[in-house]
C-alpha cells in the first residue's frame, strides 16, 4: 500500500503540474490561432489517436501482468513486446498517411501535420520501458521523463507565439517531445541496472501476447473511434471553426483524466496480486477502486458545471459558446473513471473479449447519434452523443453480458457512492481498528 500511494503520488504531482501548464499554455495557443485554425490543429490530433490504438496494441496492462507473474522473464517480455509495438506503429503511420490523402486531397498543412504527428508513435514503442516501473509500482522515472519534456516543450511553444510561428510548427513541436520522452525513459532505465540491449524476441511469447491482446487492440480501436470520431465529424460536417469551439470544451473535459489512469496504474499489481489471494479480496478492492473512481468523478463534474463560464471565458470571446458544452461534457468524466477501473477487472480476468464487445456498442451507438444530432445542434449534439456511449460502453453495457453482471452491479454501487459513504466510512474505522489490534 504504501508503494502504490507513493507512486499514485508521483503520478499524480507530475499530472497536476501538466495540467496546470497546458491549462495556460492552452489557452495561450487557443487565442493565438483561433477557433479555425486550432480547430485543424485538433483535427490533425484526433485523426492520429483514432488509430493510435493499432500502434499501442493493447499491451500495456497485458505486459505489466506477465511481468508481475512472471519476473524471470522481464527481457524476454519487454523484447517481444517493443518489437510488436514498433510495428504496429509503422503499419499506423502508413494507414494515416494513406487516409488522410484520400480524405483531404486538396489540404496538404492537414496532411503535412497528420504525418508529423503519426511519426511519433515509433518513438512510443519505447514505452515499454514504463511498463516495467509499473510493475514494480515505480513511477518516478515516467514523472521525470515526461515531466522535463512537456515542460521544455511547452515553453518552446510560448516562444512560437511570440515568433508568430505557421501551423505546421506546433506538429514538429509535438514529434520533439516524444523524442525528449524517449531519451528519458532510456537514461532511467539505465540509471536502474537494466539495458534494452538484454532484451531478447520470443516468437511464442509475442503469439501469446497478441492471442490476449487482440481483443484489446479491437476495443482500444473502437474506444480511440468515439473518443476522437465526433471531432473528425465536426470538421468535416459543421467545419474547423465550430470544431474549434467544440476543441476547447474537450480539452477542458479531458485534462483531468490523468486521476483515473494514475490510479489504475499503481493498483493493478496490487489488484492481480489480490486474484492470487482468494476472490474475496479481489472483488472487495475492485469496489473499493470503483467507489474511489466514482468519487472524483462526481467532484470533478460539479465543480466545473459551478464554473464553466468562468474558465472559457479566460480562452477570450471567441470561445464563449464552449461553456454550454462543458457543463453537459463534464460528467462524461463519471463514465470514464469508471471504464478506466473497469480494465483492472478486465485484464486480470483475462476479459479482454467483452471489452472489445461493450467498446465497440459505444462505438456504434456514438457514431450514429453523431450522424443523427451534428447536423441539427452542431458541437453540443456531439456532446450529447458522447456522454450517452460512454454510458453504454462502461455500464449499460454490463447488464446484457453475464460474466459483467456482476462488475455491473459494482458499478451501479459507486455511482450512487454518495449515499454510501456513511457506511463505507464505518468499514474503514472497523478495519483499522483491527489492524492496530
Amino acid at each position: 500500500m504504501k508503494r502504490i500511494v507513493i507512486s499514485t503520488g508521483w503520478l499524480a504531482m507530475e499530472r497536476i503540474f501538466r495540467m496546470v501548464v497546458s491549462f495556460f499554455v492552452g489557452i495561450a495557443i487557443a487565442r493565438y490561432l483561433g477557433p479555425a485554425q486550432y480547430g485543424q490543429l485538433n483535427y490533425a490530433q484526433s485523426f492520429v489517436a483514432l488509430f493510435s490504438a493499432i500502434a499501442a496494441l493493447g499491451l500495456e496492462g497485458i505486459v505489466v501482468r506477465n511481468i508481475v507473474n512472471h519476473p524471470a522473464r522481464k527481457d524476454e517480455i519487454m523484447g517481444s513486446a517493443f518489437v510488436l509495438k514498433l510495428l504496429g506503429s509503422l503499419f499506423t503511420i502508413a494507414l494515416t498517411i494513406a487516409l488522410i490523402v484520400l480524405l483531404r486531397p486538396d489540404d496538404p498543412q492537414t496532411q503535412w501535420m497528420v504525418a508529423l504527428i503519426a511519426l511519433g508513435t515509433i518513438l512510443q514503442s519505447f514505452d515499454t520501458i514504463d511498463y516495467w516501473f509499473q510493475s514494480q509500482v515505480y513511477a518516478k522515472v515516467k514523472v521525470y521523463a515526461y515531466g522535463i519534456a512537456f515542460f521544455l516543450i511547452s515553453l518552446v511553444k510560448l516562444v512560437m507565439i511570440v515568433l508568430h510561428a505557421p501551423l505546421i510548427a506546433f506538429a514538429y513541436a509535438g514529434m520533439a517531445e516524444a523524442v525528449i520522452i524517449t531519451t528519458g525513459l532510456l537514461i532511467g532505465y539505465r540509471i536502474h541496472g537494466h539495458s534494452v540491449r538484454k532484451w531478447r524476441v520470443s516468437l511464442p511469447c509475442a503469439i501469446d501476447m497478441l492471442k490476449d491482446s487482440w481483443p484489446l487492440i479491437l476495443s482500444s480501436l473502437a474506444i480511440m473511434i468515439y473518443m476522437r470520431i465526433d471531432q473528425i465529424m465536426i470538421g468535416e460536417m459543421a467545419g474547423d471553426h465550430e470544431l474549434g469551439i467544440y476543441s476547447v470544451t474537450v480539452r477542458l473535459g479531458e485534462m483531468w483524466y490523468f486521476v483515473p489512469i494514475a490510479i489504475v496504474s499503481s493498483t493493478f499489481p496490487s489488484i492481480v496480486e489480490a486474484k492470487k489471494i482468494s476472490e474475496e479480496l479481489f472483488y472487495e478492492r475492485m469496489q473499493h477502486l470503483y467507489d474511489v473512481m466514482a468519487f472524483i468523478g462526481y467532484v470533478v463534474a460539479i465543480a466545473t458545471t459551478c464554473f464553466a463560464t468562468v474558465i472559457v471565458k479566460l480562452f477570450g470571446p471567441d470561445y464563449e459558446a464552449a461553456a454550454s458544452l462543458l457543463i453537459w461534457y463534464i460528467w462524461i468524466g463519471l463514465f470514464v473513471n469508471l471504464g478506466v477501473a473497469r480494465t483492472s477487472f478486465l485484464n486480470t480476468m483475462n476479459y479482454t473479449r467483452w471489452q472489445f464487445v461493450t467498446s465497440l456498442m459505444g462505438c456504434i451507438m456514438n457514431v450514429l447519434l453523431n450522424l443523427l444530432l451534428i447536423p441539427r445542434y452542431g458541437a453540443m449534439g456531439a456532446t450529447v452523443a458522447s456522454l450517452f456511449s460512454y454510458w453504454l460502453q462502461t455500464h449499460g453495457s454490463c447488464y446484457f453480458f453475464r460474466p459483467l453482471h456482476r462488475t455491473g452491479v459494482m458499478q451501479t454501487k459507486a455511482i450512487f457512492v454518495f449515499f454510501r459513504l456513511k457506511k463505507i466510512m464505518a468499514q474503514l474505522h472497523i478495519r483499522s481498528k483491527g489492524e492496530s489490534l
